[in-house]
């Protein structure tokens, strides 16, 4: 991430917040580097993708509960835009609806993505614990544990890169939620980590706070690879 704009008095927290993703973020599990270095089967792929969206149709839930927290209105004018780009608005049907697809480039079907059948009990109750989280820790909370973001865009670029090379049985209409997200992730990021520096950034125990709610969401993300690699017979462990 480029610190310029950054004030240089969060230089050293901002640091901290990216140190969580260098050691924890999920591109280093075991069932990603497999996956990004074209290991898994379609049959994998498409447990990968109806699990994952349990994950994502959970977002804008979990975004609808932060904003009814916000006190202020200019914040919250900031935070929907979230809940807009996955739920779709106007002529564009949103990230839920490009995730759907993905499931269908991958074999799958929206009717038994929506339906949930497949998925793994590990990865619901992960998805409804952040949920939850987001539910009953003050909002700033919940606006830190986002900042896995910093470190998403990078994730879907080498899943952009990979994917043609490894699986070219892949539709290519299937990898557009990942061509959107790297701009919206970024701009996500700037707003949730203007947030965060204003709110944790002015004593340690808040940016002691800050940094455990990035690590909460890293651990979540984990922990739902841990279980979709159960399922499909892939190696788990620790981060």
């Amino acid at each position: 991430m480029d610190l310029t704009s950054i004030p240089t008095e969060h230089y050293a927290f901002v640091e901290r917040l990216l140190d969580v993703g260098r050691r924890k973020y999920h591109d280093k599990h075991e069932f990603h580097r497999r996956m990004n270095a074209g290991q898994l089967g379609p049959r994998a792929m498409q447990l990968w993708a109806y699990n994952r969206f349990e994950y994502q149709r959970a977002i804008p839930r979990k975004d609808a509960l932060i904003l009814a927290n916000m006190p202020d209105p200019a914040t919250r004018r900031s935070w929907i835009q979230r809940i807009l780009d996955h739920d779709g608005h106007g002529e564009d049907p949103g990230g839920i609806d490009a995730w759907l697809r993905l499931v269908e480039a991958v074999g799958g079907t929206r009717a038994e993505a929506i339906d949930g059948r497949h998925v793994v009990p590990g990865v619901r109750f992960a998805v409804d614990a952040y949920v939850n989280f987001c539910r009953l820790n003050p909002w700033t909370d919940a606006v830190a544990s986002s900042l896995t973001e910093l470190f998403a865009p990078t994730l879907h670029a080498v899943r952009l890169d990979a994917f043609p090379k490894h699986y070219p049985w892949i539709d290519d209409a299937g990898l557009a939620y990942f061509r959107k997200r790297i701009g919206q992730a970024n701009a996500d990021v700037r707003i949730g980590l203007d947030i965060v520096l204003a709110h944790f950034g002015g004593t340690n125990a808040g940016r002691d706070r800050a940094v455990q709610c990035v690590e909460f969401k890293c651990d979540l993300l984990w922990a739902q690879l841990d279980a979709i690699a159960l399922a499909c017979g892939v190696g788990v462990g620790p981060a």
